[in-house]
């Protein structure tokens, strides 16, 4: 049985490294959004765990072929921009100014993230994929799909407020006081745990 690695908006497949030297008996499978290379994306047979970081949750949710897939939504959300009954989401108006400023300078765009998130911009050129996925998150709600057996979350996430990570993961969600946007690189060791749990 494998367990599929999903990496958030603006990031590639090396943010799951940590995560998978602290489980390195388990069969991990990376997907790969796009965003600097090609994509890779084509899901691997008795998946027994998919595991979304940030934008990669709302992307698991809405995958087709992952319905009834249990997951693990990390610093993720099932709806990203705000809306009347979403009022701790991102404010449209910066998702639509954040789309335009890409279109035109993507490299700008993408630093200005990762030095938000504490993070290095991975290596590759900005892929039209980033503008796509960016648009999705600013449209595209998740709310009404089955939701993660378990959400982690940082009480100091600079992109995915508490209250906002409360409203999307009522009842699941478990919230580390320091971790940043990036626990799969901060935590590895408490998301290794959580999933050692949850598998048993």
């Amino acid at each position: 049985m494998s367990i599929l690695l999903v990496h958030g908006w603006g990031f590639d497949p090396g943010i799951w490294a940590p995560l998978r030297s602290a489980l390195p008996d388990r069969d991990w499978r990376c997907a790969d959004l796009g965003y600097f290379g090609p994509a890779r994306t084509r899901l691997p047979p008795r998946l027994e765990l998919v595991v979304g970081h940030s934008f990669g949750c709302l992307w698991a949710l809405r995958h087709p072929g992952l319905a009834g897939v249990p997951l693990l939504a990390v610093n993720g959300f099932t709806r990203f921009a705000a809306a009347p009954d979403f009022p701790h989401g991102t404010p449209p108006r910066v998702l639509a100014r954040m789309l335009t400023r890409l279109a035109q300078a993507p490299a700008e765009v993408l630093r200005d993230f990762h030095r938000r998130c504490g993070t290095a911009v991975p290596p590759g050129e900005p892929r039209p994929a980033l503008g796509a996925d960016l648009a999705r998150m600013a449209g595209e709600d998740a709310r009404a799909a089955a939701g993660p057996v378990l959400a982690l979350a940082a009480a100091d996430d600079p992109l995915v407020s508490v209250a906002m990570a409360r409203q999307c993961f009522p009842g699941t969600l478990a919230l580390v006081p320091h971790g940043g946007h990036v626990l799969p690189l901060t935590r590895p060791g408490d998301l290794a745990r959580a999933i050692q749990a949850w598998l048993g």
